[in-house]
């Protein structure tokens, strides 16, 4: 649930269309995250003027025969929330009755509290059920850790970075500069930028893409040599993590954090589309993570040598 602007008809009609994938590549990352969790989902919306509903339910498109994606969704008049809005009155109807033969809600007044218990006068509840399973038969989630929401491990023994198992540790470091509160299982997650939790961090790197301003880079050593790479994000939010590159087999343990505003993510923003921009960028990251490490190992080398402050200029942050 949030407290962002909420959906209109048109908006969740647009979010939950039925679209092809494009290069393997699903262009609508909201259906797909959704239907990647569970069979079914019902998304509740409190926009300005509209309290609307709308239902993903792939068991519901098996009962009834579907061959194409068909999207239940109502819509009420905030004001009167007990009347339907619009002319599209029958086709409201029809999906009101699909939604409450095929989802957890029984009743209209039943989906209307449901509505009305979003905090805050705008906001959207999304509610997912018959969620996915291992080929054994167990849960893909684990709700038993406490405060938290873990994807179980698939026992092959390979550590793996804690942001890819928890969903805590990831919504930590989600965001490179926080300015959201999120709660998981009523608990605030506390924020952290990656670069927070690095040791010998140098700030003096930047990267200029053709007729862009020039980025700033972070690099730093990570406590744990097991997890390294860069940490790249895009209009704030984290893409792709722990991206290794080809110095990287003489970088054991350094992690780069760039915001990469000029390339374009992938629909479920989880890679960026492997363009020449893309390519020119992980190259020139390459070159300044190799000499981010000659640097690191002459600093650390000079340190151990003499420990004299006064022969070192190189702009690190030491450990504390």
């Amino acid at each position: 649930m949030d407290n962002g602007n909420g959906f209109s008809p048109d908006l969740m009609q647009r979010k939950l269309s039925d679209k092809k994938a494009v290069n393997g590549e699903h262009p609508n990352g909201f259906k797909s995250g959704l239907m990647r969790l569970g069979q079914d989902a019902i998304i509740l919306s409190k926009s300005k003027n509209v309290l609307c509903v709308g239902m993903l339910s792939q068991i519901y498109l098996e009962k009834i025969g579907a061959k194409h994606i068909f999207v239940p969704i109502i819509s009420f008049n905030k004001q009167e929330a007990n009347k339907f809005s619009g002319s599209e009155m029958w086709q409201n109807r029809a999906s009101l009755r699909d939604i409450l033969d095929h989802s957890p809600f029984n009743t209209e007044e039943e989906l209307l509290t449901e509505l009305q218990a979003i905090e805050g006068p705008t906001g959207t509840k999304i509610i997912i059920w018959n969620l996915c399973r291992t080929s054994e038969g167990k849960m893909e989630l684990d709700f038993t850790a406490e405060n938290d929401i873990r994807i179980i491990c698939n026992g092959s023994g390979t550590s793996v970075p804690e942001i890819h198992s928890s969903l805590r540790a990831y919504c930590s470091i989600l965001y490179l500069r926080p300015s959201m509160q999120i709660n998981i299982r009523g608990k605030k997650v506390e924020d952290r930028p990656i670069y927070e939790s690095l040791d010998y961090i140098d700030r003096s790197y930047s990267y200029k893409p053709l007729t862009l301003e020039r980025i700033p880079i972070i690099f730093g050593n990570n406590k744990s040599k097991e997890h390294y790479g860069l940490m790249m994000y895009h209009n704030n939010r984290l893409i792709k993590a722990y991206k290794r590159v080809t110095t990287q087999m003489t970088s054991i343990g350094v992690i780069g954090v760039i915001e990469c505003n000029h390339l374009s993510p992938t629909p479920n923003k989880q890679d960026f589309d492997n363009d020449d921009a893309y390519k020119k960028t992980i190259k020139s990251m390459a070159e300044k993570l190799r000499n981010y490490s000659e640097k690191i190992s002459k600093n650390v080398g000079d340190n151990n040598s003499n420990n004299n402050s006064d022969n070192n200029n190189v702009p690190i942050e030491e450990p504390k």
